[in-house]
């Protein structure tokens, strides 16, 4: 009876400990995910939203990169953790992505 009154303690120790870790888990995700709206110039076609989307999305940290629509002025709106990669990182890969027209060019700037 004794060992199984033990047993039966340990499983339900292992349970509650389980489910304050799950608990504290997903509060520390909840907390290291940041959303920025990036403006950027220079954006003139979808295939420009795609490879600058691609080129942010690559960064280690950046859990996504959307924009609606090319314009004078387009805002990328970025979904990172801060403690992984850095806003001045993400301008960064911006400003680096080659232009459709010519891959030489770096014709994307982000307005600040």
């Amino acid at each position: 009876m004794k060992t199984i009154k033990i047993f039966i303690t340990l499983i339900l120790l292992t349970f509650t400990t389980q489910l304050v870790l799950a608990q504290t888990n997903s509060t520390s995700q909840e907390i290291t995910i940041k959303k920025s709206a990036v403006k950027v110039k220079g954006v003139t076609c979808k295939n420009d939203l795609k490879s600058i989307a691609d080129n942010v999305e690559k960064l280690q940290g950046v859990s996504a990169c959307k924009a609606e629509k090319a314009g004078p002025t387009t805002t990328f709106q970025v979904q990172f953790n801060p403690l992984l990669v850095s806003e001045k990182e993400i301008f960064a890969a911006i400003e680096a992505t080659p232009g459709c027209e010519n891959p030489k060019d770096r014709p994307y700037k982000v307005k600040k």
